[in-house]
């Protein structure tokens, strides 16, 4: 249902959404209600990685909303800046998916397709092992389901994960990231603009913090989420030149699905998806909505 927590210009629009006292800002486009086109009326919801925000998905949204469906991208907890909690734990993924079911509360929307990209497929994953009757689809790039993540772990996975034992450092992390923005060689490790961005849309921005407690809130998560299977129709998209996330993880997904599933290859591809391949990204979801 549309609440005091939201912001809503034409009708059943918003501009953002609460939960706990928390401000979340929200990207929201595409038609509201369309019943043009069949099964529009459930809205896609997208949600952004690290470090990353609700626009990573701009190349990808425009495609899906010609198609006649509505997108909501929300900064998430730690970017948003009225929704930084000081603690930690705060940070723990049960807390991430019950920010995406109010945020499906305030959409007045019994079910969302679901896509992530990066810690938003962690998130992703967690939402619809936890909440299935809420989830209609899940679209996951890059991170597999938590379970398959772990299992890869003794077979390649370990070393692609070296930088999450460093981003668990208060402090030398955030200054680790913000001194190698300024090294020229950083615009390597993105898109095109990605220094950049992260110079502005994050460090400035007062986000940095918050996207790595992410990280640091691992040690508060849910062990059993390792072994919950998801039960809804769920495509896994992972992209071989993933420097992050080893195939190992991401063949394992299927075993963690006990639903119609897909795996999509995408050859040739860095971490970075919905910036390389929005269009591929869009006729993916589009064909697991359908």
């Amino acid at each position: 249902m549309m609440t005091d927590d939201s912001t809503t210009g034409e009708t059943g629009r918003i501009s953002e959404f609460g939960r706990d006292g928390y401000v979340f800002d929200v990207i929201d486009s595409g038609r509201v209600g369309s019943g043009e086109v069949p099964g529009a009326d459930i809205p896609i919801v997208l949600l952004h990685g690290f470090p990353e925000r609700a626009a990573c998905w701009n190349l990808v949204t425009p495609i899906l909303n010609e198609r006649g469906y509505r997108t909501v991208a929300p900064d998430q907890r730690g970017y948003s800046p009225r929704a930084r909690p000081a603690a930690v734990r705060d940070y723990r993924i049960s807390e991430l998916a019950r920010d995406v079911i109010a945020l499906a509360d305030t959409l007045d929307a019994p079910k969302i397709h679901l896509v992530g990209h990066d810690w938003g497929s962690g998130v992703a994953w967690a939402v619809a092992a936890d909440y299935p009757d809420r989830v209609a689809t899940l679209t996951a790039l890059a991170v597999p389901h938590p379970g398959a993540y772990l299992r890869a772990m003794p077979r390649g996975q370990l070393l692609r994960s070296w930088y999450m034992g460093v981003f668990q450092i208060p402090g030398f992390a955030e200054w680790a990231l913000s001194k190698g923005m300024s090294n020229p060689r950083a615009a390597r490790f993105g898109p095109p603009g990605f220094a950049e961005q992260l110079q502005t849309d994050i460090i400035d921005y007062g986000a940095l913090t918050g996207g790595l407690n992410w990280y640091r809130a691992l040690k508060y998560g849910d062990r059993g989420l390792m072994n919950r299977k998801v039960t809804v129709p769920t495509t896994h998209i992972w992209s071989d030149g993933d420097v992050y996330l080893s195939r190992a993880g991401a063949r394992g997904c299927a075993q963690m699905v006990d639903a119609p599933y897909d795996f999509i290859v995408l050859e040739g591809v860095d971490h970075w998806i919905p910036q390389r391949r929005p269009e591929q990204v869009a006729e993916a979801i589009l064909a697991r909505i359908a």
